[in-house]
């Protein structure tokens, strides 16, 4: 192996690393939130801890992506590093759910950096005839480390303390750090250009005050009130102001002339509806297992890992297959898969066993493990490395923008189901509403055991049901999805001939397309 090769093999050890905590701290407090309300308090808030996280994420992405297309990916990743591991460090210190909520946002700054940055980095380092494995590797770590968020959270909880969920983002964190640092250099050169700050401050403006509106309607206000009309007014008001901004900005965050191309036009918006419906996945089957079967947080974290599996296998086979068939071929195969494994997690009662289940979350994650590596291969397949950067962190912008809704949206739809649910259950008894107070007990094996079992058994079936009943409606999304990919045409990722061995060593390799 030569020294060059030595380097190469540090750097995407660096990338994944940052991968890594970045896509694991969108799920990680899933199975661990039951034990942080105890210890905070907050119930009413507890989404925010990772609704926060994305929110400011997703926000970021677009921005960090714009940024390293004009001063070099190397100085942004390592500035989202920073950031991230400062809000680890925060988060472990929160004394309240509030704390923790902003400190997670400080998380979601640096992540919104990570995940576009190394996977953009990853193509301008590798040739095309790479990309298709090196696409399938950092997929493959991007949806194991989503997944695999909740175990982790779960075992920690249960065998340390939860704050430690944030602390071991140091170690990882700091490795990854020093080997960008050491060993990354940048070949490529870059020009000053205009910031376009009005386009990021409304685009900021416009996330943030559509995420409490959906948060806090129905909740701490009703919906027609003046505040929740507000905010939805103001984030509709920003929107409409990003995007003239955008039409006027020298250099905007998100061009609108991307989306003239078909290939990226069609692999963002099937990334929007996939990560809407994915996300629900992660956060509400450890609820369900440990809701309705009674299991530990542990238990909980495990029953992912066959989803996890399955979500690596394909994977990897998307990103080989990359260059065998068109992307459009692939994703209608893993469409497919996504809408079956939705549907099947729609069925699921308090009697569904643990191995039937597990075999619905296997469907589900071969049909969402396509889209980590060949949804990012063809959204920058027709652009050139000063434009990959802007490309591939709108495309993760967007597809976190599914995951930020879908989790509020999804959220509200079961917590509203389940409410109907629990006082139809209880209608007329005086322990309606101390029932409904007793949901997040449930999650506690301690205190639903000192629940009288009358109670319980209502209890467990409103929960199961309010569930079920959300992953059916994520059969839309999930149908949409289907739909997206067969507008995205028969490119596919070209290997150059040999022949042209002397041009491929002349300039940057490029895609092409059929």
């Amino acid at each position: 192996m030569t020294q060059q090769q030595s380097r190469m093999g540090l750097v995407v050890v660096g990338l994944l690393l940052g991968i890594l905590v970045a896509a694991i701290d969108n799920t990680i407090v899933a199975t661990a939130m039951g034990t942080i309300v105890a210890d905070l308090g907050g119930v009413d808030k507890f989404v925010w801890v990772t609704s926060a996280y994305l929110v400011t994420e997703m926000a970021a992405m677009p921005i960090f992506g714009k940024l390293s297309d004009m001063y070099g990916r190397k100085r942004f990743f390592v500035l989202g590093i920073f950031l991230f591991l400062l809000g680890s460090v925060l988060c472990g210190t929160a004394h309240n759910i509030v704390e923790l909520s902003i400190y997670r946002a400080i998380q979601g700054i640096g992540g919104g950096a990570l995940v576009p940055i190394a996977f953009t980095i990853m193509f301008d380092i590798f040739p095309a005839e790479k990309r298709g494995s090196m696409g399938g590797l950092f997929g493959a770590v991007f949806g194991t480390s989503s997944l695999f968020g909740p175990l982790l959270g779960a075992y920690i909880t249960d065998h340390i303390n939860w704050r430690w969920i944030f602390y071991i983002n140091l170690p990882v964190g700091i490795v990854a750090l020093a080997l960008i640092l050491l060993f990354y250099r940048e070949s490529m050169e870059h020009s000053r250009q205009r910031i376009d700050w009005w386009g990021a401050a409304t685009l900021v403006g416009s996330i943030v005050a559509l995420m409490f509106a959906l948060e806090l309607g129905g909740q701490e206000f009703a919906w027609d009130s003046p505040t929740i009309l507000a905010l939805f007014g103001a984030a509709a008001a920003l929107l409409a102001v990003f995007l003239f901004v955008e039409t006027k900005a020298a250099e905007p965050i998100i061009s609108y002339s991307m989306f003239r191309k078909r290939l990226f036009a069609a692999s963002t918006l099937t990334s929007l509806f996939y990560g809407a419906v994915f996300i629900t996945f992660a956060m509400y089957i450890p609820i369900y297992v440990q809701g309705v079967t009674g299991g530990t947080a542990t238990n909980s974290g495990l029953i992912l890992l066959p989803m996890t599996l399955g979500s690596v296998v394909s994977a990897q086979i998307g990103g080989f297959g990359a260059s065998k068939t068109t992307y459009r071929n692939i994703m209608i195969f893993s469409a497919v898969l996504f809408v079956l494994g939705t549907f099947l997690l729609s069925t699921i009662t308090p009697e569904t066993s643990k191995f039937l289940l597990s075999v619905y979350m296997v469907v589900a994650g071969l049909g969402v493990g396509f889209s980590f590596s060949v949804l990012g291969m063809a959204g920058i397949h027709d652009f050139d490395m000063r434009q990959r950067g802007s490309a591939n962190s709108t495309l993760a912008f967007i597809r976190s923008l599914g995951m930020t809704v879908g989790l509020t949206v999804f959220g509200i739809l079961q917590r509203n189901l389940l409410t109907g649910d629990m006082k139809n259950a209880f209608a007329g008894t005086q322990g309606s509403t101390e029932s409904l107070g007793n949901i997040r007990e449930l999650l506690s094996p301690e205190k639903r055991a000192a629940i009288p079992q009358d109670i319980m058994d209502k209890i467990v079936d409103s929960l199961s049901s309010s569930i079920s009943r959300m992953f059916m409606w994520g059969l839309i999304p999930a149908g949409l999805a289907l739909m997206t990919v067969f507008f995205m045409g028969s490119s596919r990722l070209v290997i150059p001939n040999q022949s042209k061995g002397r041009d491929k060593e002349r300039k940057p390799v490029e895609f092409g397309g059929h």
